[in-house]
């Protein structure tokens, strides 16, 4: 009686993915970025930049050598996924086919920038699934889309409900870009980005469309790499304030910090491993804990929060972990 098993019966188990998604372009940052996932374990995920990290007329190049560092021994995690180009630019599905017959069994997921519309994901979906059913992969690749433009967050609940995507990553300079001055330029940093409220709009819109449909929100990028503390300050706002369950790291020197803003406390770990292994010996029937009742609503949340400790690779207690993780 799994707690997977238990709490969410008739209705779809939310996605679960680690807390970081890091970028890279060049083949030097890709290398020293699966070292250090090798290093502190798969408590990030990478994403190799097959739109801006490929030179104009090189895009086939590009892929190639993402797919060959997907497959070669250093993605020991096989937590490595690839942005390709938008579905306008002329080498989306050239980026397609090659990377998932070449490395499709080992990808992570797709991700797709400056969609318009779901008709669109659906698109691109359905040609990464047509490459990988020639390629001989049985398994469907995940799709992760990028909301930057008005008509994609007008539609952000109809992408989200498609069953193939699992995130939807809020692109916010590209976001303001198309508002063609209407919002501020420091609206691009923060405070101002949490602030002003055709920004904060649109994060609570992507946020809720991802939890109504048990999807994983991620928080845009942070451009001061000088301090990337900044971007571990951004994740804890965009968490706590907004729902957002990842965000991007474009340095490595974020990864720490945006990791350590989405770690429960040792207080809130402690709490729910006693509240979920109580619950565990009643057979998830209610129980009172610490003078407050609990039940399957409260179940959930401490389950949530467990599993979010675990994805950031934090020590769980014994009991807890060797009963829920083992």
């Amino acid at each position: 009686m799994h707690p997977s098993e238990v709490l969410f019966q008739g209705e779809a188990i939310p996605v679960q993915l680690p807390v970081c998604d890091h970028y890279a372009g060049s083949e030097k940052l890709m290398r020293k970025s699966l070292g250090l996932q090798q290093e502190l374990g798969p408590v990030f995920d990478i994403t190799f930049d097959c739109e801006d990290g490929a030179a104009v007329g090189q895009e086939r190049e590009h892929a190639a050598l993402c797919a060959q560092l997907i497959n070669s021994p250093e993605n020991a995690f096989n937590r490595v996924g690839v942005r390709i180009h938008d579905p306008a630019h002329a080498s989306w599905r050239d980026d397609i086919d090659l990377l998932v017959a070449a490395a499709g069994a080992r990808l992570a997921y797709v991700v797709v920038p400056k969609v318009t519309d779901v008709v669109e994901v659906a698109r691109v979906t359905d040609h990464v699934n047509h490459a990988a059913r020639t390629a001989g992969i049985a398994r469907h690749i995940p799709i992760h889309v990028l909301i930057e433009t008005h008509a994609a967050l007008e539609q952000a609940f109809d992408i989200a409900a498609l069953v193939q995507v699992e995130c939807l990553s809020f692109g916010l300079m590209d976001f303001v870009s198309a508002h063609h001055g209407a919002i501020p330029g420091e609206a691009m940093r923060s405070p101002q980005q949490f602030e002003q409220p055709l920004i904060r709009r649109a994060m609570l819109e992507i946020s809720a469309a991802c939890h109504r449909h048990g999807k994983v929100p991620s928080h845009n990028v942070s451009t001061d790499v000088q301090m990337p503390q900044r971007a571990g300050d951004d994740a804890l706002r965009a968490r706590t304030e907004f729902g957002y369950l990842r965000k991007w790291s474009i340095h490595p020197g974020q990864i720490a910090p945006i990791v350590a803003a989405f770690r429960p406390s040792d207080a809130e770990i402690g709490v729910a491993s006693e509240i979920l292994l109580a619950a565990h010996r009643n057979n998830w029937a209610p129980i009172r804990h610490d003078g407050q009742l609990h039940d399957r609503a409260s179940y959930r949340y401490y389950w949530s929060l467990l599993q979010r400790a675990q994805a950031t690779g934090t020590a769980l207690p014994g009991a807890a972990a060797e009963l829920f993780f083992a």
